[in-house]
């Protein structure tokens, strides 16, 4: 018997808001299907008020209030059974939060969840990487965002250890990222990865996601150190007006995609990694899985 519904996960993130709509397939004997029906994204940047003023500016909340409305009437449309909004980094740090996110409730019904960056990284890392990774292998998994980026080493298809620092593409562009921040990030790679002999990245986030797609690669193909080390040297060569017209990048993502691709060959350096793999998942895909399995729990008990 085949049993087909609708889940929703809203990502607020500090770079851009986000609305997946995945199809939940499940049929007798058979494995879950999880298949994404629908992504909206908006590049609202609430990163770019909350780390260098504290708090959202009067425009931005309107823009969230207009984006949630929005999102609120495509989930209704859609017939979507449940949903879940979270909210990371810029929504934790800025000093009004809380009653925006109770207007927006008042307004449009949506709840939004605040959730912490060590959350984010155990949400992001039960996007059932099993499908994408070698079970013998180890990895280190690493999923930029705007104001923070997670790591986690998983090894034997088992997750380790997990952590979230407030590096991240919008705090980068507004040069608040403190070198003692980059040099705990490296510290805790070297100190993490140390033991094992071979290392390989996944990453996750829009800008790798990107870049990936720019390659021509196949899909459960990585991406080379050498190739991403190129690909940075020459988006550098290139002004932001020119990567918008000549490399064709979204304005939103051609200035926060150098400080991302930063990362990535940092972390990829610290720990000795020579290749990426790059299975296009994120925060929306673990809190669609997430509700799912808090679903399946619960008729099972």
């Amino acid at each position: 018997m085949l049993k087909i519904q609708k889940f929703a996960a809203i990502d607020i993130g500090s770079n851009a808001v986000r609305l997946l709509i995945s199809n939940i397939i499940e049929q007798d004997d058979e494995p879950t299907i999880f298949k994404k029906n629908s992504l909206v994204r908006v590049p609202i940047r609430l990163g770019a008020d909350v780390f260098l003023k504290g708090e959202i500016s009067e425009y931005n909340q309107e823009r969230m209030l207009d984006t949630m409305k929005a999102f609120s009437l495509i989930i209704k449309s859609h017939g979507v059974s449940r949903y879940k909004a979270c909210a990371t980094s810029a929504m934790r740090e800025a000093s009004n939060s809380v009653p925006l996110s109770e207007k927006i409730f008042e307004t449009c019904g949506i709840n939004i969840e605040t959730i912490d960056g060590e959350e984010e990284a155990a949400i992001i890392a039960a996007t059932d990487l099993q499908s994408f990774i070698n079970p013998n292998r180890t990895y280190l998994y690493v999923d930029v965002g705007g104001g923070s980026t997670e790591f986690s080493i998983i090894h034997n298809g088992d997750k380790k250890i997990s952590r979230s620092f407030k590096i991240g593409t919008v705090r980068l562009l507004n040069d608040i990222v403190k070198s003692e921040t980059w040099q705990q990030v490296e510290h805790w790679i070297k100190e993490n990865t140390k033991q094992y002999d071979k290392i390989e990245l996944i990453g996750s986030g829009g800008n790798i996601n990107k870049i990936f797609k720019i390659s021509g690669k196949n899909v459960g193909k990585p991406l080379t150190y050498f190739y991403l080390t190129s690909y940075y040297k020459m988006l550098q060569n290139y002004s932001y007006e020119e990567r918008i017209t000549k490399l064709n990048l979204n304005q939103d993502r051609a200035d926060v995609i150098i400080p991302a691709t930063r990362i990535y060959l940092s972390a990829m350096k610290w720990s000795g990694a020579k290749d990426i793999y790059v299975p296009k998942i994120g925060l929306s895909d673990g809190i669609i899985k997430s509700m799912y399995y808090e679903t399946v729990s619960s008729i099972e008990v």
